[in-house]
């Protein structure tokens, strides 16, 4: 087969040109990742139940869902957040390889099932399942250069016109809005109220009558008379659509002909549906959202093709609107690829030039040096055909590549070289001859190497899927090389070398202005190989001594072995930071802004040589939501402008935490993304704690607390933390339902007053340039500050008499978590951590694992995110 293409280098030249054009398409459709798409598939479940506690939440939303997940193939865990502003959520995470389009089908089946047993109140405002990732992806951001639009102006313009564009993006698994879209606030006066003897449930009767759209059908409609000329719509009323409208809503009509309105007993204003955020980026007012990655979407295309949609709709943007990314991820991953393709050049290069030193010969350096591109190229065909990815383990496995791949050809070049110059054949010939020499030891080569990286490929869980594209990539390109080295090499063989007089150096017939270099370079080569012989014979004479150092090599190897620190995947400066903000429970929003304005503060002067931006968020964190909760994404400058260890982000992110932790205020974190962006959001553990024998939340809390005062003492842990909140003081409300049933009142009367007056009540919607949004009711601020408040509220009972609340109601302080968490099921609390400097990943979560066991019993843990997966990954 060989002699074939010897005769015929035009189609060996052909075959090649194939494998080349097949590689060249790949590249150009191959996605780029920085990692292989490890992370498991997953989807979440998201429902709202307005003015709810956690504990309501729990159970009346998250736990009823949570109890229809079952029978979920390949469900690998799931777990479920609900919190005191009445949001719940359930993540549920699938093993790799799912399809997660079938995954999220039979979740929102499973939702279906629950929807009948959830409040009303929820059902109306709707359960949303999605396909996404936990991490944060991306912060768009909006502000204005002008101050012509406030904070709340720029964040319902973002709700409004930019966050359903978005999510329609290819690759978006969810869009996340700071704050939200204005709405219409019916904000009531309860000692009005009861002057006129009404109660919530008449304001809310009274806005659904009158602002309501009417269909009124047409004149002339179908069927009509014979005859009829006319066809036309017949409107009747349009929603509401002015603060100064709903006011004059008609409520009651007197006896005496006077009447009672909207504005007699609440004022109306155009405000926001929630109030929790408040956001600034760099000290200016702030609309941002958080972006999160559909499982299984390419990053890359993704934050491309955000960019490219915020570019469309910023042409219809008001005058000083601008957009922000104050928190990107994809930056590191363009860079890291971008480095490593340049060292596969550099590469390529270098073994060019060892060739050219060594071979002596420009005709025979050429040979193997055009086969390295042909092998490349031919491996992105085989990547495509595979379904991977240009990411940084098969372009690492690729610059390993190359110094194996020129192997097969160097061979071929210098045997053929050696039998010019020992036989005085024609390249021709002599290439024949050669061929038949070391055909079966090129196949060997390759079936050798094969041998030693092919077993990666089967290894099992995420690392199996790390290492396959690398273990498939590095293999493919070595029996490619075999293939190039039986079909191309030949060939240019006996078409590119020149005839050599037989006893003659390859040496001795290069460029006359290199070879008395290179007969140099012979002559010391020679010399250093008659000094290696020598020190190889000695070896050898003293073979026992050597044999005792050698074992010596293999123990210390050994030993490295056992105690260098294990970790998953190093951490690396990817441009970004987050800090995590907690305040003491009970702490109001006005000082959560206080300690957020010295957060922003120390990165923007401090650090002002590396931070680029600093965006930061009030009443939310990843540990919860809440008045006592901050966040803030910190945004570097670009790698080549901190070129300094000390600008690094694990220098920062140090200082920061030093510089904060002497703080009584507030508790302070500063972490860096993880290396996969896609299995959470910081570096480090993550641990759940977990209630396994009903012990009960007092208990668990207390193990937590133990839990967290050991780990923070012990060397091999830092920032170890809860990644939620702790118990906070609740004022609970006794309903006397035998005195309410005694004095006619209904109870549902009592729960729709009491969630109206100190929750929030949707009533429906109202026209807002152009766009439907809602109408709630509330208290006013004043009316809900006091615990004594509840006492100005009143309900009718069926005598029409108003009856005040401290009739029917008792009251009594207690204590109670803002933020329930369960983990497969059980009741949890997440902690999360980083091992100490010097420590690993793997040291960390030992140490953790040893404090766990010393807890009461019925407490348990698991491991989730990153951490199981290195769990499982051995």
């Amino acid at each position: 087969m060989v002699r074939f293409f010897i005769d015929r280098p035009i189609f060996a030249w052909v075959i090649a040109i194939i494998m080349m054009l097949a590689g060249v398409l790949a590249i150009r459709t191959l996605p780029i990742a920085q990692y292989p798409n490890i992370a498991p598939p997953s989807i979440s479940v998201d429902a709202s139940y307005v003015g709810a506690s956690a504990k309501t939440t729990e159970n009346s939303v998250t736990q009823i869902i949570e109890q229809k997940m079952t029978g979920l193939d390949n469900l690998l865990y799931f777990s479920s957040s609900s919190s005191s502003t009445g949001s719940g959520s359930i993540s549920l995470t699938f093993k790799p390889g799912t399809d997660v389009d079938v995954a999220w089908a039979k979740v929102q089946n499973k939702v279906e099932l629950a929807k009948p047993m959830l409040p009303q109140t929820v059902q109306e405002t709707g359960v949303k399942v999605s396909k996404s990732t936990k991490n944060f992806f991306m912060v768009v951001a909006l502000a204005c250069s002008d101050g012509s639009m406030n904070g709340n102006d720029l964040r319902d313009y973002m709700s409004s016109n930019v966050e359903s564009a978005l999510s329609r993006v290819e690759g978006v698994g969810e869009v996340m809005s700071f704050g939200a879209q204005y709405a219409m606030r019916i904000w009531l006066n309860p000692d009005q109220l009861v002057k006129y003897s009404m109660t919530p449930s008449d304001v809310k009767t009274a806005i659904q009558t009158y602002n309501v759209q009417v269909s009124a059908g047409q004149l002339g409609g179908l069927p009509a008379v014979k005859g009829q000329a006319l066809n036309v719509t017949v409107n009747v009323q349009d929603m509401l659509q002015t603060p100064e409208q709903f006011e004059d809503i008609l409520l009651r009509t007197n006896s005496d002909g006077s009447t009672v309105r909207l504005r007699d007993v609440a004022h109306v204003e155009l405000g926001t549906e929630s109030y929790e955020n408040e956001i600034f980026c760099n000290g200016d007012p702030t609309g941002g959202m958080i972006i999160r990655l559909a499982s299984g979407a390419n990053a890359l295309d993704t934050s491309k093709a955000i960019k490219e949609k915020m570019n469309e709709l910023s042409r219809y943007f008001p005058k000083g609107l601008r957009v922000m990314y104050p928190y990107e991820t994809t930056p590191f991953v363009t860079v890291a690829i971008h480095e490593v393709i340049k060292t596969l050049l550099e590469a390529v290069l270098l073994v060019f030039l060892v060739m050219f030193l060594f071979l002596g010969n420009l005709r025979a350096t050429l040979i193997p040096t055009i086969a390295v591109p042909v092998v490349l190229l031919g491996t992105f065909g085989i990547m495509q055909f595979m379904g991977y990815s240009i990411n940084m383990l098969t372009m690492f496995a690729m610059v390993l590549a190359i110094g194996l791949l020129v192997d097969d050809a160097i061979v071929v070049v210098e045997n053929v070289e050696r039998i010019m110059h020992e036989e005085g054949l024609s390249p021709k010939e002599a290439t024949k001859k050669s061929m038949t020499q070391i055909t079966g030891a090129l196949i060997g080569i390759g079936l050798v190497l094969s041998a030693v990286f092919g077993p990666m490929a089967f290894f099992s869980g995420s690392t199996g899927i790390i290492y396959r594209q690398f273990s498939v990539t590095l293999v493919s390109s070595m029996m490619l090389s075999v293939v190039v080295a039986l079909v191309l090499t030949p060939a240019l063989c006996a078409t590119i070398l020149s005839p050599v007089k037989r006893g003659h150096e390859a040496a001795e017939t290069g460029f006359a202005l290199t070879r008395p270099f290179f007969l140099w370079f012979d002559r010391m080569f020679y010399k250093f190989t008659d000094m290696y012989t020598q020190m190889v014979g000695n070896v050898l004479a003293k073979g026992t001594r050597y044999i005792l150092v050698y074992l010596i090599i293999v123990g210390g190897t050994g030993w490295l072995f056992m105690h260098m620190p294990s970790s998953y995947l190093p951490d690396e400066d990817q441009g970004v930071m987050m800090v995590q903000v907690n305040l003491p429970t009970g702490s109001t929003q006005e000082k959560t802004l206080r300690v957020m304005e010295d957060v922003k503060e120390y990165f923007l002067t401090v650090e002002k040589e590396a931070v680029d931006s600093c965006m930061t968020v009030s009443g939310f964190s990843m540990a919860g939501r809440g008045q006592n909760m901050g966040m803030a994404f910190v945004k570097m400058k670009d790698w080549d402008l901190r070129n300094k260890p000390s600008l690094k982000v694990s220098a920062i992110s140090k200082r920061a935490f030093m510089h904060f932790m002497g703080r009584n205020d507030a508790q302070i974190f500063v972490f860096a993304p993880p290396a996969i962006m896609e299995l959470g959001n910081s570096t480090g553990f993550d641990f759940e704690l977990q209630d396994r024998g009903g012990v009960g939340h007092a208990v668990l809390m207390q193990a937590r607390n133990q839990l967290l005062m050991e780990a923070n003492r012990h060397p091999d842990l830092k920032s170890v933390r809860p990644n939620g909140m702790d118990d906070l003081s609740e004022y609970n409300v006794h309903i006397d339902k035998e005195r309410a049933g005694a004095q006619g009142i209904a109870f549902s009367d009592i729960n729709d007053t009491l969630s109206t007056a100190w929750g929030s009540a949707y009533v429906n919607d109202f026209m807002n340039n152009g766009r439907v949004k809602r109408v709630y009711m509330q208290s006013d601020a004043p009316y809900r500050m006091q615990p004594e408040d509840i006492n100005r509220w009143y309900v009718r009972n069926k005598k029409g008499e108003m009856v005040p609340f401290s009739a029917v109601a008792t009251s009594s302080w207690g204590y109670g978590s803002p933020n329930l968490q369960r983990y497969n099921s059980f009741p949890s609390v997440e902690i999360v951590g980083d091992a100490a400097p010097g420590k690993s990943t793997g040291d960390a979560m030992k140490a953790m694992e040893e404090l766990a066991a010393k807890l009461p019993k019925g407490i348990g843990f698991e491991w989730t995110g990153m951490s199981l997966q290195e769990v499982q990954s051995g």
